[in-house]
């Protein structure tokens, strides 16, 4: 594997340069034509291959002229169904630089809600990975009838071609193809994306981002930090995540930085060490496997190596507030090169042993996993930001790096406080509205620009914000995708097994679920089973708990793939006014419910 060409790439496009994110493509193609933009693994030959700008060019425009013979025109809508590779960039800037509209899909997104969005958006073209994702959407093709065409990266055999006439294979489509890229002509006011986020109201919305929204906000991040042709990102979370998509593809491309793409996430520990990236996009859950797999590995060395660890992290911490100028121990900073030689390179290395810079985003990173990382001399940077901000709005600076607050705002942003502490965000990257959904729009844009956040803030006299609260019940996982509870429990609660609810899952890597039972319902379904339902043991067995969780799920289509609840604990007390768990008007009291279930909480969230 060659190494990323310095050269050139160090200078950065800016919006004024590229106008818009075709431009920006253009603009790095002609810059530093033979620098390595991509690298990704080919199981085929089984090894890393290196594609240059020039070589992105060349397919871009090949793609291109395969667009245009089927007639798809500017504004017309284009979904990309795959998973993270050069791929989804260049249908991407194919797609822009012909003024078409892009709609990321997550790879693994329920079918049902695939169909809602390419039927909302109209979306006449679908490119998916391969023969196996293809399968999962064949149930909901009747709803494909706006496709003109389903394209796959794999080959297509001839019973899949004969359920679908539209379905072609990457190859057939571009059979003879050719032609010169082209750039597209129009401001950075064009509508270039829509990207569904389940947003506050529990069903997906379409987020409108204009060319200048996303190039804004991405080249208002390359000021965040020094970041050069010299670069190289690795990236793993899904592109249709916005803050990938800005930050691990637009962002590099305007400083020349070489991008990698991991092979999954499963593979994301042995790709850091083959890769050994320099910048690192990521939410929590990834620091936390991190720090899980560190931990194990303690607790089998023994006490010693567990203290080792924590003096580390001590020192380590010291030297980090002293290089911040915020004080810290001069003494237990002197001894930070001893600490470090035995224990903090060591534990660096596993993240390649090269990061400059580790972004985190998404969701809030505990104050615990901050003072470990930034303890081992791992430079986390968290930010804060939302899809409908395109989606940076604000991030700690390296010499800046509060990591119990979501740092200062981005140049071109403004944010302010509304009523109840509810943070407003105004700038550059705000987008223009939600697709077809005036009331989303109305609700979520006030009269004079402000976007409403939801999240309740404070902000410090020196322009740093930390997130306080919310002011409506809203999940974070870890991996940064929101879940509106109150939503998914009404829709579960339609069905008659399911007397009450409360969806969990802040901050954790799956969603879980206590259920109180209605008893006749309850009892009715365990006969069918000739199990007794005033048995205890009836209320842990696990077949009893998949019988729960697949009605509870069959509740749940119309929500995003990742609103999926996987563990249940079943109940048969119901929360009450009397018992304090209820309001008056028959609303659960969230919190004190999580307090009296906290034994059943931990467990089902054991073992992540």
């Amino acid at each position: 594997m060659s190494s990323p060409s310095p050269t050139q790439a160090d200078h950065r496009v800016t919006p004024a340069q590229a106008v818009n994110l075709s431009g920006l493509f253009f603009e790095r193609v002609a810059r530093t034509p033979e620098a390595i933009a991509y690298r990704q693994y080919d199981p085929g030959c089984q090894d890393w291959i290196d594609t240059t700008w020039s070589d992105m060019a060349w397919e871009v425009g090949r793609i291109q002229a395969s667009l245009r013979r089927d007639k798809l025109e500017a504004g017309d809508r284009v979904a990309i169904m795959l998973k993270n590779a050069r791929e989804w960039v260049l249908f991407d800037q194919a797609a822009l630089g012909l003024g078409l509209v892009t709609v990321p899909l997550y790879t693994d997104d329920r079918p049902l809600n695939v169909a809602k969005i390419i039927k909302e958006t109209g979306a006449k073209l679908l490119v998916v990975d391969g023969r196996r994702q293809w399968r999962g959407l064949e149930a909901v093709a009747d709803g494909f009838e706006t496709l003109k065409r389903i394209i796959t990266l794999a080959p297509v055999d001839a019973e899949d071609r004969s359920k679908d006439k539209h379905l072609e294979s990457f190859a057939d489509w571009t059979f003879g193809a050719r032609g010169e890229p082209v750039r597209l002509e129009s401001d950075g006011q064009t509508l270039a994306s829509i990207v569904y986020t389940s947003g506050t109201a529990g069903r997906a919305k379409g987020v409108m981002l204009t060319h200048s929204n996303m190039l804004e906000n991405a080249f208002a991040c390359s000021k965040v930090a020094s970041i050069t042709g010299d670069d190289l990102f690795l990236s793993f979370l899904p592109l249709s995540h916005t803050l990938e998509r800005t930050g691990g593809y637009y962002l590099p491309m305007i400083c020349g930085s070489t991008v990698a793409f991991a092979r999954s996430a499963q593979q994301l520990g042995e790709d850091l060490g083959i890769i050994k990236p320099t910048l690192l996009i990521s939410v929590p859950r990834v620091y936390e496997r991190v720090y899980d797999r560190i931990g194990s590995a303690l607790k089998k060395k023994g006490t010693f190596a567990q203290t080792l660890f924590e003096r580390t992290v001590s020192v380590g911490s010291a030297r980090f507030e002293r290089a911040q100028g915020r004080g810290g121990s001069a003494w237990k900073a002197a001894f930070w090169p001893l600490f470090d030689r035995l224990v903090a390179a060591k534990l660096r290395e596993r993240l390649g042993g090269r990061l400059r810079y580790a972004i985190c985003g998404g969701a809030p990173l505990s104050p615990e996993l901050a003072r470990v990382f930034t303890g081992i001399g791992v430079p986390v940077l968290q930010g804060y930001g939302l899809t409908e901000a395109s989606p940076v709005v604000s991030v700690n600076r390296p010499g800046d790096n509060r990591p119990e607050t979501i740092g200062t705002t981005l140049e071109g942003m403004e944010v302010r406080l509304g009523e109840h502490d509810e943070l407003l965000v105004k700038g550059a990257g705000v987008m223009q509205g939600y697709w077809k959904n005036e009331e989303a729009t109305a609700a979520a844009l006030d009269e004079n620009g402000w976007l409403h956040t939801g999240d309740q803030a404070a902000i410090d006299e020196d322009g740093h914000i930390r997130i306080t609260g919310r002011l409506k019940d809203i999940i974070v996982m870890a991996n940064g995708e929101k879940v509106p509870p109150a939503a998914m429990e009404s829709a579960i609660g339609l069905d008659p097994l399911v007397d009450q609810i409360l969806v969990l899952g802040e901050g954790e890597h799956q969603l879980a679920a206590l259920v109180v039972v209605e008893p006749e319902t309850f009892a009715g379904l365990m006969q069918e089973f000739d199990m007794d339902p005033e048995d205890p043991e009836t209320l842990t067995d696990r077949f009893v708990e998949r019988l729960v969780l697949k009605r509870v799920n069959a509740r749940l289509e119309d929500f995003p793939g990742y609103a999926q609840i996987r563990r249940v604990k079943i109940l048969t007390e119901p929360w009450t006014i009397e018992d304090g768990l209820m309001t008056p008007t028959q609303k659960l009291k969230r919190p004190l419910i999580e307090k009296e279930h906290a034994d059943d909480i931990a467990e089902l969230f054991a073992g992540r």
